[in-house]
């Protein structure tokens, strides 16, 4: 670092050149006038008046420098003063609104068992501070022949019951669920350790031909005939894109039709999906619009009703986008290629990209769940056994494996995953191609994102109930059969939101109040980071959020349990399909990609283009006028987050009693993180 400039020295150096030059040129002129050196006498400061000026200004530094510290601290403070008195408020308004989040008998039914248990945990807390300010904690009481002191008795007759009967099943229950959080921690391991392997290696499917850009020399007739299905409902917001997506495919029109299937029961969204369909018929798009009158089975009935129209014969590949999907201009060039020369393979799945990750902390803490689902389970599944869950969009099928495994039902809510079960008994391959990506869009709300984890954990148990016998009774191989029963469904969709739940939101906050139990810090804080850790690899630009990621995990344990809990059950709202809802969010590139494309369609006139976009700007017009009618959003409250909030709290005061510093932290951290939760701080804020 240079030094910095001394200006007093330079004003005394200058003074004193002013000085000796007057002076010496007086001299020199009078003795001798051609004498044209200059002689100057320079008297240096002493050494104790350099440290006096050192001192005073080094004095003079760190003053202003600690006033500038303590400005920032003034000002830190100020701004998170601010925000939580904002919390606070906005906490406030929505107790006071009392809009509850928690809708379906079954969410009720858990609901009340969680405040069955606050009120135990309540009283528990009360006895052991009370036990505390005693001093019995130091020296615990005996059970007595004469009773003396009847709190102190029913204390020790507590301690009693607690050490011989309770800690004891609740030791069993905690050994147990750490079994079974070991083996979910393994089998995580070894698909990661499968990817590793595939990217060491360079694994990847290879497509027999390639389709290039031929100009006027294409063959129409090596293109297949493909259907492609945009299955929607109420989707105001997002229903163009995957329209002008699909319209803008670089595939003969002459091979490809596109259905449009409006299950839309909104009179207006099925005017602005009529005239967007319109729009395209007159640049030449062989494109049509079905709508079902009664919407009977959800999404699976929809397809199964356009799939039993007599056209669909002539087609080969059937491929399907749901509204808020944008493929690029070449997703049937890079898909359909793959199907050559492979008569067994029935299903190519392409991996989802999102354009809005980073919108809010909730959308962040998705993609690292998803970033990991495709980059690593579908791709491993895929590349090693050729089997994985049809994700319901962004995929070609292979019609006949369609027809093969008795085409679409409307017996769950994932009907995806059950035709994708269904053909891989009846012998169809798989292949995902994680190089393909196909934009789309995340909730962005906690309500929305919340009903979609319901859906996506409840029709699993649904299907698995209904499709045992027939994995039992099927002809694929008996490693296939274990695969199918204990990896696909017993671990990955029934064991891991039980034990989430049991083990961070019932056992832990129990050990507090039952120190008998023992639940070790490493099941608590270590093994869980490590596989949060290996979760955030697929997408290492959300490291920061880990912790919240695993915090954020635990908190939706209890939507997954109570989502697997009705579909095991048959409960009420395990057959309730309720469309995700979206915002309608694009990048600024693939829009700009997107009307590129859209001004090379042959036979688009300048005047037809200005129409057409006179015409959506009226639909545009009309959309936001119709929006305004609609019933306003709001923040919710969700009671049994609340509830759990309170639970962990009350136990981490608990655990500053026996002094347990992992736990309480862990306790704390995730009390909060259910209080935000139940508040619905996260994700979209609507005023």
């Amino acid at each position: 670092m240079s030094r910095a400039p001394n200006y007093e020295f330079q004003e005394w150096w200058n003074k004193q050149r002013d000085n000796h030059l007057s002076s010496s040129s007086y001299d020199h002129k009078s003795q001798n006038p051609n004498h044209t050196h200059l002689t100057l006498e320079i008297s240096n400061p002493t050494h104790d008046q350099i440290l006096e000026k050192e001192r005073t200004r080094s004095a003079r530094q760190l003053s202003w420098l600690y006033i500038l510290k303590f400005q920032q601290i003034a000002h830190s403070f100020a701004y998170l003063t601010n925000a939580f008195i904002s919390i606070l408020a906005t906490a406030r308004r929505r107790v006071s609104s009392n809009q509850s989040g928690d809708v379906g008998p079954e969410s009720k039914r858990i609901y009340r068992v969680i405040k069955v248990f606050l009120v135990i945990v309540v009283v528990l807390l009360v006895f052991e501070l009370l036990a505390y300010f005693k001093g019995w904690h130091f020296s615990p009481p005996l059970v007595k022949s004469e009773v003396e002191d009847l709190v102190e008795h029913v204390y020790a007759k507590w301690l009693e019951i607690r050490a011989v009967y309770l800690a004891p099943m609740l030791q069993s229950l905690i050994n147990v669920c750490i079994v079974l959080f070991l083996v979910q921690s393994v089998d995580r391991m070894v698909m990661v350790l499968g990817c590793f392997w595939i990217k060491f290696r360079g694994i990847k499917p290879v497509a027999e031909i390639e389709y290039l850009d031929g100009g006027e020399n294409v063959n129409v007739e090596d293109y297949p005939m493909v259907l492609v299905q945009i299955p929607m409902c109420n989707e105001r917001e997002v229903y163009h894109q995957s329209i002008g997506a699909v319209c803008v495919q670089d595939w003969p029109r002459e091979r490809m039709l596109v259905q449009v299937l409006d299950d839309s029961d909104d009179l207006d969204v099925q005017g602005l999906i009529k005239a967007e369909v319109h729009k395209w018929q007159q640049r030449g798009v062989r494109i049509l619009y079905r709508h079902r009158l009664i919407r009977t089975g959800y999404k699976a009935g929809n397809l199964k009703s356009a799939m039993s129209c007599d056209y669909v014969k002539d087609y080969e590949f059937v491929a399907i986008f749901d509204a808020d999907f944008q493929p690029g201009p070449d997703f049937l060039k890079k898909t359909i290629p793959y199907f050559k020369g492979k008569e067994d393979l029935g299903l190519v799945q392409t991996r989802w990209s999102f354009v809005n990750k980073d919108e809010n902390l909730l959308t962040r803490l998705q993609y690292i769940n998803l970033a990991f689902h495709f980059e690593v389970e579908q791709q491993v599944n895929g590349v090693f056994i050729n089997f994985f869950g049809f994700n319901g969009t962004a995929g070609v099928w292979r019609i006949k494996a369609l027809e093969d495994c008795g085409g679409w039902l409307e017996r769950t809510t994932v009907e995806d995953m059950d035709i994708a079960v269904r053909a891989h008994l009846s012998g169809w391959k798989f292949i995902y191609l994680n190089d393909v990506k196909c934009l789309c869009e995340l909730p962005e709300s906690y309500e929305a994102y919340k009903k979609q984890q319901h859906r996506w954990h409840s029709g699993p148990m649904q299907l698995f109930r209904l499709c045992f016998l027939d994995i039992i009774h099927s002809k694929i191989s008996l490693a296939k059969k274990t695969n199918l029963i204990f990896l696909f469904f017993l671990l990955r969709k029934l064991i891991l939101p039980f034990y989430s739940f049991t083990l961070f939101c019932i056992i832990l906050p129990l050990t507090m109040f039952l120190p008998e139990a023992e639940l070790p810090a490493w099941v608590v804080c270590y093994v869980p980071g490590v596989m949060s850790l290996l979760n955030i690899l697929p997408a290492p630009r959300s490291f920061p959020f880990i912790v919240p990621y695993l915090l954020f995990e635990n908190t939706m344990s209890v939507t997954k349990f109570n989502a697997m809990i009705s579909g095991l059950f048959q409960l009420g709202s395990s057959y309730e399909w309720i469309v995700t809802k979206k915002l309608g969010r694009s990048s600024e590139a693939d829009l700009i990609a997107f009307a590129e494309k859209e001004a090379e369609i042959p036979g688009g006139s300048p005047n037809m283009h200005k129409s057409s976009s006179e015409s959506g700007l009226a639909e545009l017009t009309k959309l936001e006028m119709t929006k305004n009618t609609k019933k306003k959003r709001r923040n919710r409250l969700y009671r049994k987050e609340l509830a759990l909030a309170i639970i962990l709290l009350l136990a981490a005061v608990r655990s500053l009693l026996s002094a347990q510093g992992i736990h309480f932290y862990f306790l704390l951290f995730q009390g909060v993180t259910f209080l935000v939760v139940g508040l619905d701080l996260i994700g979209e804020q609507v005023s």
